[in-house]
């Protein structure tokens, strides 16, 4: 579309619709592809407020002939929820539950509603809707009716048209229609023509669809059947918005389970659990999903086995329940190697987690003596099989695989012969594509011969909808075209989906991407260094969508403060990949779009690990940053934080940490220094310290030196083998260490001597951790030495996207380092940020060093320390219920179990929040960012610590987590170090 044209649409649709229109440069590239292979670009989007927007949009587009694409989460797998023209995306305001009957089961519900706000709003009536795709945490009703969704309980209570009693839908040519059963409410125009088509074609539509639960594929005309009583709402449920749009839905509920428990059944292959899957049937199971070992290798809480059935059941009590999931596995027991009966719900969920991932996880291979892992596609998701056959299938499938030289790791729902799989497609290249279209031809004549259908949950959309002769036949596609034809004669909804469709290798998100990798800081080792590779991790799950972080995940904070998907880790990954593409973003790293969506991302690295696939916005913000502002002046707040180390070194050099707090404590010269720096009005300076780490373990060292030679006895104090021996600050022993150097070849020497890591929070701005930290090490018998002169994990640098400067500082860190790393000392962090970046930023920026890889090697964190050197030692008990923060980089890069089961020997009860405390280093002191930083914290942190009784400890073991609990609740909060500290002799 012109541009022109492009303008005098987005003002005509301004007029007539009261929803949000957008058709500026990041909302087009935003919606350009959804969780597919498939890429379209749209001329805007329109967020509707109510039908009658809805209506008026059409209007609008109609009188133009703009084609329009009706889209939910956007987690479609085959394409259909990208188009061209205008895009309507219910997320936003056409939300709502209008209302939920329990005594008749149902819900009236709008299109853009979240399938678990509604499973929510039903479970308190002991309801809740059956299909439950494992995107339920963000996929709408709107979406799962476009796509006769399913999920993992369809054995149970069918798909979503099994579930669909009325839709309100309005048509491209502006018809408001009510589908129910029945056609005597229609339009007489629709009436006639939907009695003609069925009443023509009785016997083939009785005879042309294959028997199984997951025939997805098509239009369900075989629901227009008189003995069917012309059952429209099912008709159109699956239609993939390309004859109506929903507006408003009537839906049915069923009664949810008191109590449900888990039988995991082992299983020798695959195909053993194919074949032994309907044989459960029987007994009357919500679930019979199978996977095998290439897809959950490493899980921990399966049972022996080279492949699984996770077979769910319901009872009234949790007795009952478990007694049912018993009775499953010793019915398939002779057939198993292995079972386990899981009740708990927290046992449950963890292993659901597995299979609900598994959409992401399976999209990257992981190749055994490989640093990078193998992408992997959807395209051929879900095709299903009635499941007698479903072994046999799975046989042929694999070698249908080996033939064309392809890989993939099937799993799903087993119990209903559906088959999800992501496979190794090479979509980059042309003979790569050329593979892709056989293999799509081959497969599809594949599961016709097992009486399959080419989809059993998500649709045909662009990626199968071509090949629909080969199941139905051109008599029956004929029909399936006439049917479109009835109901959009002008063909503005979704064209090129379902009928006439598309060719299957058009539209491929890959064709615009550079073919040659783009010259990058960061290694990216795990994507061959190619940044392009990085990017296309997402594949558009979007789990960063969930508007409520449960347990203790953090993805992605500012998604769920600000709710716009350009805030989410898809949406910033998406802007990337159009950036990348220079089509609708073309200004490459120069991008304002790119730059503001990336703005609010507080690089807290969750997605490093909550997202399936391991995106790592932080480092692709980081990178970005590096790019955008090189050559060219940078915000504030990069030079007064990102140099803060700089600027914290020089006021202990100078002494003027007094000076510097008082002058903190004027007003106005506060003010002017917050501006200044661009550090938000809001926030308080936090106060330097007197006394530095540093300067007092010098002073220790000192003083135990004086000690040894006046005759105290406390031993003269070590040094690490190539360090100065009185050099200030040196990497020298504790007063308490034993005499003489640390042999490098000794193995005792490596066990007991541990190097205290002083980041620069630790150092200047809370030093009282690392003197604590001392402590408890000390009395765990490890013997503490610190590095002798100033080093740097480049953090600061990191995250403001100043990387030459990084790799600098971290370059000179290695060169203090290089005797305790020679000496094969172990390095504890006590700042998870600052230990976080030695794992990851700095061999990541500086792969070529093979000392980078040997110090992320050698850190761990205060208690993985403890754990590891020093297992016999016994904390003091502390007996105090705790509330407060996991650092959200301790969550996403070091782990925290050794933190959970130090705190659970020193007696200290409680879990600490998930989330994020929203201030995340420099993110919550830039202006700005204020009002974000605070709700991020009102999530979870901060109603936690309100709500906890005064004795409770509050622990937070980052800088930033503590800042932020001070400045907001005014609650003092310490390290877990400062806590066991306290209590020793």
């Amino acid at each position: 579309m012109a541009d022109h044209q492009a303008d005098e649409l987005e003002q005509a649709l301004r007029r007539a619709v009261r929803g949000d229109v957008s058709f500026d440069t990041a909302s087009r590239a935003l919606m350009t592809m959804d969780a597919s292979n498939y890429r379209r670009v749209p001329d805007g989007v329109v967020a509707p407020r109510d039908a009658d927007d809805v209506a008026a949009a059409l209007a609008v587009c109609r009188e133009r002939g703009v084609p329009v694409v009706a889209r939910g989460a956007g987690t479609s797998i085959a394409g259909q929820a990208t188009g061209l023209g205008v895009v309507l995306d219910f997320t936003r305001h056409m939300r709502g539950i209008v209302s939920l009957d329990p005594e008749r089961r149902t819900a009236v519900v709008q299109p853009g509603v979240i399938l678990d706000d509604l499973r929510t709003a039903a479970g308190a009536h002991g309801l809740t809707f059956g299909p439950d795709p494992s995107t339920h945490s963000r996929c709408t009703l709107g979406g799962m009716i476009g796509n006769n969704s399913c999920g993992s309980h369809s054995v149970a209570w069918g798909t979503t048209a099994d579930n669909v009693h009325e839709l309100d839908v309005l048509t491209y040519g502006g018809e408001r229609v009510r589908a129910a059963q029945g056609l005597h409410d229609l339009p007489a125009r629709l009436r006639d023509g939907i009695r003609s088509l069925a009443g023509h074609h009785l016997a083939l539509l009785r005879t042309g669809f294959p028997e199984l639960p997951r025939r997805i594929s098509g239009y369900a005309l075989d629901e227009l059947l008189p003995e069917k009583n012309a059952d429209l709402a099912r008709a159109l449920t699956g239609s993939e918005g390309t004859l109506g749009v929903v507006t408003e839905a009537t839906v049915r509920l069923v009664e949810a389970p008191s109590a449900r428990a888990l039988a995991v059944l082992g299983y020798p292959d695959e195909s053993a659990a194919a074949e032994a899957a309907h044989t459960l049937l029987p007994y009357g199971p919500l679930t019979v999903e199978g996977m095998a070992a290439d897809l959950v290798a490493g899980a921990s809480g399966l049972p022996k086995g080279g492949a699984w059935l996770f077979v769910e059941v319901g009872g009234a009590t949790r007795e009952e329940a478990l007694s049912r999931a018993q009775e499953v596995a010793r019915a398939a027991a002779e057939a198993t190697t292995g079972h386990t009966v899981v009740a708990d719900p927290a046992g449950q969920r963890a292993l659901w987690r597995v299979r609900e991932d598994a959409s992401g996880t399976a999209t990257r291979l992981r190749i055994p003596g490989r640093a990078d892992d193998s992408e992997a596609w959807p395209g051929w998701e879900d095709c299903a099989v009635p499941p007698p056959r479903l072994g046999a299938y799975l046989r042929d499938f694999r070698a249908l695989m080996a033939q064309h030289g392809l890989r993939g790791t099937p799993y799903g729902h087993f119990g209903d012969g559906c088959i999800h799989v992501r496979i190794d497609f090479d979509l980059l290249t042309e003979p790569g594509i050329r593979i892709f279209r056989a293999f799509s031809s081959d497969l599809a004549d594949l599961v016709v011969a097992h009486g399959g259908s080419l989809s059993g949950e998500h649709g045909d959309g662009l990626a199968r909808a071509e090949l629909l002769p080969r199941v139905y036949g051109d008599e029956m596609v004929g029909l399936f075209s006439r049917f479109k034809d009835l109901w959009d004669p002008e063909g503005g909804l979704n064209p090129g989906v379902l009928a006439r469709p598309q060719r299957l290798d058009q539209n491929l998100r890959f064709d615009p991407l550079p073919r040659r990798p783009v010259d990058v800081e960061f290694g990216y080792p795990h994507d061959k260094g190619d940044f392009s590779a990085a990017v296309r991790r997402c594949v558009g799950v979007a789990k960063c969508r969930n508007e409520s972080v449960s347990g203790d995940g953090v993805m992605c904070p500012s998604y769920r403060v600000t709710g716009e998907e350009k805030h989410s880790t898809r949406g910033r990954a998406r802007l990337l990949h159009e950036m990348l593409a220079g089509e609708v973003v073309q200004d490459g790293w120069r991008s304002e779009e790119v730059r503001d969506a990336l703005d609010l991302c507080l690089s807290c690295k969750g997605c490093r690990s909550d997202c399936p696939v391991e995106v790592d916005m932080a480092t692709y913000k980081a990178e970005f940053l590096h790019h955008h502002y090189e050559g060219r002046v940078r915000p504030a707040a990069h030079y007064s934080m990102g140099w803060l180390p700089v600027w914290l070194r020089a006021a202990s050099h100078l002494r003027a940490a007094p000076a510097a707090n008082a002058l903190a404590g004027v007003p106005p010269l506060a003010a002017l220094a917050k501006r200044m720096g661009g550090i938000a009005p809001e926030r308080d300076i936090p106060e330097l310290a007197r006394e530095p780490f540093t300067r007092w373990w010098r002073e220790r060292v000192r003083a135990a030196a004086r000690d040894a030679e006046s005759g105290a006895g406390l031993g003269r104090p070590g040094r690490v083998r190539g360090s100065g021996p009185g050099e200030p600050g040196g990497v020298g022993g504790s007063a308490a260490a034993p005499a003489g150097p640390v042999d490098p070849d000794s193995g005792a020497g490596r066990a007991r001597t541990v190097v205290l890591w002083p980041d620069t929070f630790t150092n200047h701005l809370s030093p009282s951790v690392g003197r604590s930290a001392v402590a408890v090490l000390e009395d765990a018998g490890l013997r503490v030495v610190v590095p002798p002169k100033p080093v740097c994990c480049g953090l600061t640098w990191v995250s403001t996207g100043q990387l030459d400067r990084a790799r600098a500082v971290m370059r000179r860190t290695l060169d203090v380092m290089a005797p305790a790393l020679d000496a094969g000392l172990p390095v504890v962090g006590l700042e998870p940020s600052c230990t976080a970046a030695l794992r990851t930023d700095l061999p990541e920026l500086l792969g070529s060093d093979p000392r980078a890889a040997r110090l992320a090697e050698s850190v761990s964190t205060f208690a993985q320390a403890l754990e590891e050197y020093a297992p016999d030692w016994r904390p003091p008990k502390v007996d105090r219920p705790v509330v407060g923060q996991t650092h959200c980089h301790q969550h996403a890069v070091l782990g925290d179990a050794a933190e959970r089961r130090l705190r659970e020997r020193a007696g200290l009860t409680g879990a600490l929040s998930g989330g994020c405390c929203g201030l995340a280093g420099n993110f919550g002191f830039e202006d700005g960012h204020y009002d974000v930083s605070v709700a991020c914290a009102e999530e979870q942190l901060l109603p936690s610590v309100r709500a906890a009784d005064p004795g409770t400890e509050v622990l937070a073991d980052g800088y930033s987590c503590r800042t932020q609990l001070s400045q907001l609740a005014g609650r003092k909060s310490r390290h877990l170090a400062e806590v066991l500290a306290e209590r020793l002799r």
